[in-house]
């Protein structure tokens, strides 16, 4: 990839030609669940998540097809990889905040794009919420051994952090009707504010998984040695 790709410059090509686009999630919702899985504290494989991508059980799909797909899907999982590995940039531009993007109405002052980028992540997280509790349970009985950290450093505090922003911004509508007209007044307000500070909670999340993932097989290299 060039200094100014990001991964989700993969998938979209895929996008553009229509051919595959009836069996995947939108783009940005794609690159969002595939992030997650390199973010995990253990990589799944791919015959696990790659199902997890597939709307359609549609027989149309032949057996090229199919390898097409993978292919695109894994040099996908490789592009997140190797931004995390170089720390690059790896959120789709869209989803970056810039000055131009506060508007008044809160629902439009995040783009479908985020929210669609933010949602793939939080469904993936979800079907792997089990392999990040057993690298916790692993990671925890060391971790009890250090008296240099404090309760807003903990790993809980740390990933609850992160989950509540990225939930928050997936669906501002449902966040603000959880909310009391004051709090939901207080959310409208500080929406830019909650969107510049994605990147620092994204990068917070790949850190908090790499710890983990010391508790479990390190399978990166499997993944990024042929990127």
């Amino acid at each position: 990839m060039s200094e100014t790709a990001r991964p989700i410059d993969i998938l979209l090509p895929v996008f553009e030609k229509g051919k595959l686009t009836h069996v995947l999630p939108s783009a940005y919702k794609a690159d969002g669940m595939i992030f997650a899985v390199a973010a995990s504290p253990e990589i799944p494989m791919p015959e696990q998540w790659m199902p997890w991508l597939i709307q359609s059980s549609s027989s149309a799909l032949v057996d090229k097809d199919v390898d097409a797909l993978a292919d695109v899907l894994m040099n996908n999982l490789r592009a997140h990889l190797q931004c995390m590995t170089d720390e690059k940039p790896l959120m789709p531009s869209r989803c970056v905040y810039s000055e131009g993007d506060a508007t008044v109405e809160p629902a439009s002052a995040i783009p479908a794009e985020l929210a669609q980028w933010l949602e793939g992540l939080l469904y993936v997280h979800q079907q792997l919420e089990d392999v990040w509790q057993q690298a916790w349970e692993k990671f925890s009985a060391k971790d009890a051994m250090r008296e240099d950290i404090n309760d807003s450093d903990t790993p809980e505090k740390r990933l609850s952090r992160c989950l509540k922003l990225f939930t928050t911004l997936a669906n501002v509508e449902l966040a603000l009707q959880y909310r009391n007209p004051s709090q939901a007044q207080q959310l409208k307000a500080n929406l830019p504010l909650l969107w510049k500070q994605l990147p620092a909670m994204i990068q917070d999340y790949i850190d908090l998984a790499g710890e983990l993932s010391a508790a479990l097989p390190n399978q990166f290299e499997t993944f990024t040695k042929t990127s």
